[in-house]
């Protein structure tokens, strides 16, 4: 797979989401990118050692993801309505994030908690070279959120087809 066609992968899942959300409530598209997580904060706490050196990404149902998963079974997830997507220069768009889900893992499964927050995920443009995604967001108790991630523009293996 060539870098030009990666990056176009990249820039599907992160800048058309609004797009393809505006059509029937059942459009989706996600990816999986590989690269450096170079901030984790979940809950207040600095979980960036354990953070693994994948990002996903999705658009599902209006709204748009990114999650962030730990070598020892944590997850967390910044979500907000795709189609609210702003852009804070020509060429970095913002998402306004309204929801955090942490979840853990264990031999009885997956719990996950979902928290109303308000924040935002910012990304540069995919292009050749690096990217960046950068999220922060605050619950009403207080608890904070962040993570930081820098990839290549380049889709992990595996990653579905778009």
């Amino acid at each position: 797979m060539t870098l030009a066609h990666t990056s176009r992968r990249l820039a599907l899942a992160l800048l058309a989401a609004p797009l393809a959300l505006s059509g029937p409530a059942w459009s989706q598209a996600a990816v999986q990118l590989d690269g450096t997580c170079e901030k984790l904060t979940i809950e207040g706490k600095d979980a960036t050692s354990a953070c693994r050196p994948t990002l996903g990404n999705s658009a599902e149902r209006r709204r748009t993801t990114f999650d962030f998963t730990t070598t020892d079974g944590r997850t967390l997830s910044f979500s907000g309505t795709g189609a609210q997507q702003e852009r804070t220069e020509e060429t970095d768009p913002l998402q306004p994030i309204n929801l955090v889900t942490t979840g853990t893992s264990s031999d009885k499964g997956i719990v996950r908690n979902p928290t109303p927050a308000v924040g935002a995920c910012t990304f540069s443009t995919p292009a050749p070279g690096k990217t960046t995604i950068a999220c922060e967001a605050s619950a009403p108790d207080g608890r904070t959120f962040a993570g930081t991630f820098v990839t290549q523009a380049k889709a992990a293996a595996g990653a579905p087809a778009q």
